[in-house]
């Protein structure tokens, strides 16, 4: 069974309208083999698989013939995209394990999400690997209201949903010189070297099936099992609560700060 609408959604969704960025860390190891953290800021893109689409990500789903997947999917897990090419992906794959922290700094809070996170690729996505991570992801889906049958939720690809049209859906929200950046030489390489054919800096990208592009597109979801929030918004009564998952259901502590 997943797991029960999160009590913390609500709030930090509040205050995600104000800011979107975070830091995402992951683990790796070092050319000596010494377990090392990596950091790096990135953009969350909705909680998965229900983002915001821009009015023009939904015309062109529906101008270049892929559609919209039906409501039939909610869940608490967060997502952003991300480039097959760069080192986080490959964390991601050798670990699973991140940490996601977000300060608002307009209310004054701090948010802390761990979990373990999954890459997705659509019919672009790596065999086994791909399925692993749908497998993964699906266990932190529920079945919206409307259509839940009694079972609560887990499942498939029900109703018409399909994973496929779902990563393009992230894909099409990207605008065109976004989506153009999945076409830049390959991340970190020199400059000196040749990047490619079809690899330049600067492209746009209006084709949501860019073959291209869409190699080196990936949604990364991430399934929280551990959430946090330090409230600093009044120094004379600073709260801290951690909310930790416990099956299906989240146990909430109050913690000194």
């Amino acid at each position: 069974m997943p797991p029960k609408p999160a009590p913390w959604r609500p709030l930090f969704a509040t205050h995600l309208s104000q800011s979107t960025s975070f830091t995402l860390s992951t683990i790796t190891r070092d050319p000596k083999g010494k377990i090392v953290p990596r950091s790096r800021t990135c953009q969350l893109r909705g909680f998965w698989p229900t983002p915001s689409l821009h009015p023009s990500a939904v015309e062109a789903l529906k101008s270049q013939g892929v559609g919209l997947n039906p409501d039939v999917y909610e869940s608490d897990m967060l997502s952003l995209t991300t480039d097959i090419r760069m080192e986080k992906a490959g964390q991601i794959r050798a670990s699973g394990a991140v940490e996601g922290m977000f300060w608002v700094g307009g209310v004054g809070n701090q948010w802390r999400v761990k979990g373990e996170a999954f890459v997705l690729g659509g019919v672009f996505g790596d065999g086994q690997w791909e399925e692993e991570s749908r497998r993964g992801v699906l266990e932190g889906m529920r079945v919206v209201s409307s259509h839940d049958d009694g079972g609560g939720g887990g499942g498939g690809d029900g109703e018409g949903w399909e994973w496929e049209r779902q990563v393009t859906a992230y894909f099409a929200n990207l605008s065109p010189v976004m989506r153009g950046s999945f076409k830049n030489p390959p991340p970190g390489t020199p400059r000196s070297e040749e990047p490619g054919p079809g690899l330049d800096l600067g492209q746009t990208v209006d084709d949501l099936r860019d073959k291209i592009a869409r190699r080196n597109f990936r949604v990364v979801v991430i399934r929280p099992e551990e959430v946090e929030r330090l409230d600093l918004s009044d120094m004379q009564n600073v709260r801290r609560v951690r909310w930790t998952l416990d099956g299906e259901d989240w146990v909430e502590t109050e913690l000194w700060p």
